[in-house]
């Protein structure tokens, strides 16, 4: 390990960041340095500059992937090198705003019964079941499970948050069982490696594959679920705060996102045109009506009314 990227670490710990930050924030800086071939000491604006938009024509990584690897520069560049020169001129990326995949209920059934790991598929149900990132389920211990209070116990969630979240009945039982099975220790998902918890990218790949054996059309990761388990909450006239509390969002506008793939609620809702029933099925057919006549009349006469928001052009008048 170099001494600059053991000082990087360093400041990164000193600032509390989480271990999956300091591990991607190293990650991309060690390859800004091995695309160049040069320490990052030896680099200057120019050099991130065309860094970042030779990744950017790669078209390889998510803008939100390219945000991640602003923010390690700019970490680098502006705590651990201290460069003076002004590093928040690296501009991040507006990210496009996509609709969440949202599975049905009966997707997710078929996506769990195709994970062929139980540990896997256990993670996955705990996830639909509670609206947990996938970072949080696989850190999850079994001292977390407060089956008298039917509450499961997230520590050190996203941003450092803790939170309580409900513990259905059903997951309840399956953890149960799943325990007889394979009797966790340490951590309730543990990897075959000892005291260590399963890897988030792990469960990515079981997700994914079990998502091909189901044969589902729609692009599913893990965090699909937890998509999934807000927007059927919604569904169910579940309050939007309440969910936002569930999910651990610091603010309201991120949960709202869900309101766009709510079916049900969007199914519901009532356009003003159907207020005028009676008319358009008045209009439809006097269209078709009149498209009939005009295609056997030779006749030149302007039509009554604007049916279809036309107005009739004006006739030449015949001169005398």
């Amino acid at each position: 390990m170099t001494a600059l990227r053991q000082r990087m670490i360093e400041d990164l710990r000193l600032r509390n960041r989480a271990p999956g930050t300091i591990e991607a924030y190293v990650n991309h800086v060690a390859r800004f340095a091995k695309f160049y071939g040069r320490s990052p000491e030896q680099l200057d604006q120019e050099d991130i500059r065309a860094y970042l938009l030779r990744i950017i024509a790669e078209g390889r990584v998510s803008w939100s992937h390219y945000n991640v690897i602003v923010c390690a520069l700019r970490f680098l560049y502006r705590v651990t090198l201290r460069k003076d020169w002004a590093v928040e001129r690296l501009p991040y990326a507006k990210r496009p705003k996509k609709l969440p995949t949202v599975l049905s209920p009966a997707e997710v059934i078929r996506l769990l019964e195709c994970v062929a790991q139980l540990r896997y598929r256990m993670v996955l149900m705990t996830m639909y079941a509670t609206g947990l990132r996938v970072s949080e389920a696989v850190r999850l211990r079994p001292k977390d499970i407060d089956s008298q209070r039917m509450l499961l116990h997230v520590r050190a969630g996203k941003g450092g948050k803790d939170r309580m979240v409900p513990l259905p009945a059903v997951l309840l039982e399956a953890l149960r069982q799943y325990w007889r099975i394979a009797r966790p220790e340490e951590w309730l998902f543990p990897a075959r490696r000892p005291r260590q918890h399963a890897h988030p990218r792990t469960v990515a790949e079981a997700c994914v594959q079990a998502a091909r054996r189901a044969k589902l059309s729609k692009r599913v990761t893990p965090h699909t679920l937890r998509h999934s388990f807000a927007t059927h909450l919604l569904e169910a006239n579940v309050n939007i705060r309440t969910i936002q509390v569930l999910l651990g969002h610091s603010q309201l506008r991120t949960t709202a996102i869900y309101t766009h793939v709510a079916v049900e609620r969007i199914r519901s809702t009532c356009s003003p045109l159907q207020v005028l029933a009676e008319e358009v099925r008045r209009l439809v057919p006097l269209q078709a009506e009149r498209r009939s006549k005009s295609a056997t009349s030779s006749e030149n006469t302007a039509p009554s009314s604007c049916v279809n928001g036309v107005l009739p052009s004006a006739q030449p008048r015949n001169s005398s």
